[in-house]
Formats: C-alpha cells, structure tokens, sequence
C-alpha cells in the first residue's frame, strides 16, 4: 500500500502549511506526524484538527487513561492502524491493562473493566455500531462523567473517526511501534 499523502520536504511547504506545521511542533505532540501529515495539505483544517486534537487528547474531562480507551474502540472500528499504533503504547503508559488492548484489537468484549472503563468502552462500541447509544448506555456514561465528559466523549469518537477516515483514505504509513499491529 503506498502513502498517497506521504509528508511534504519543508523546503517544499507553502507559507502557510510551514505556520501550521510549526503549530503542530510547538505543541504537546512535539512533531509533525500520523493525520497530520496528510492533513498539512489542506492547513487551515489542520489547524482547526489540531486544536480541537489537543484538547480531547491532553485535557479531555475524561483524562489521559479513558480518553484513549475511546481512541482504541475507535482506531479499531476503522481498522486504522496509525491510530492504533500511536495509541495503544499510550494507553498502556496511562493505565489501561494490555489484556484490555489486546481484546479491544482482536475484537473482544475487554474483561475486568472498571465501571467507569466499562461506561466509555460501552458507549463507543454502540455509538460506532448503530450510529447512537441507547438509554441505559447514555444514563450510565452521564452518571460516570456529568455532561461536559459525555460531550466530550462523543468528540473524541468523532474527533477520530474523522482522523482514521483521512489516514485510511491516504493510506498513511504505518510508523514504527512497540504495539503489535492490528489483527484482520
């Protein structure tokens, strides 16, 4: 599979990708790479991805541990395995157990699950599958985290669906990880 938006040679970066990639670097993720490279074509919408990026990555009212439980259900929805090879080392370093990951890649329902662990993989997996979440799914994520944190948890579905549609349809490279690739 080749990397259709493969990353551009700064020298070769218009004035206005060098701004956006600049605010990429300057930022929490300290480099330009995963959706960012194919989105650097189009700066102003890597811009607005980014910043909402960095919010539902690094100060989500979930915080670091469920929040990348929800990236995980998601990356493994669209089989993305950028996502997944990103995040599940992240995940493991914020506290979620890699028996939880490696069912989550091998499409298991995770044992051992903390309430709260269950309510976001829960409302993931529902609001993935059927495109909503049903009462009791809601009622027990609203109760885990009050409104602001389902809010968010629905943005952090939807914050990264879009980045698995863009690296699927870019066919972005795989970076190197210590997570073991996802299984078909």
């Amino acid at each position: 599979m080749t990397d259709r938006l493969p990353p551009i040679p700064p020298e070769q970066m218009t004035p206005a990708q060098q701004d956006a990639a600049q605010a990429v670097i300057d930022g929490p993720r300290g480099a330009l790479y995963g959706p960012f490279v194919p989105l650097l074509r189009s700066p102003e919408l890597m811009a607005c991805a980014q910043r909402m990026g960095e919010y539902l990555r690094y100060r989500s009212a979930l915080g670091p541990r469920l929040s990348e439980l929800a990236i995980l259900v998601t990356a493994r929805h669209w089989n993305q395995p950028v996502e997944w090879a990103i995040h599940a080392p992240v995940a493991v370093e914020a506290g979620i157990p890699p028996a939880v990951i490696d069912a989550i890649a091998h499409r298991l329902v995770p044992q051992g699950l903390s309430v709260e662990e269950g309510a976001v993989y829960d409302f993931c997996v529902e609001l993935h599958r059927y495109q909503r979440v049903t009462d009791a799914t809601y009622a027990a994520a609203l109760a885990a985290f009050g409104e602001q944190g389902v809010t968010d948890l629905m943005g952090l579905n939807g914050y990264y669906t879009f980045l698995a549609m863009v690296m699927n349809a870019a066919q972005s490279a795989v970076p190197p990880s210590t997570a073991a690739p996802l299984p078909e």
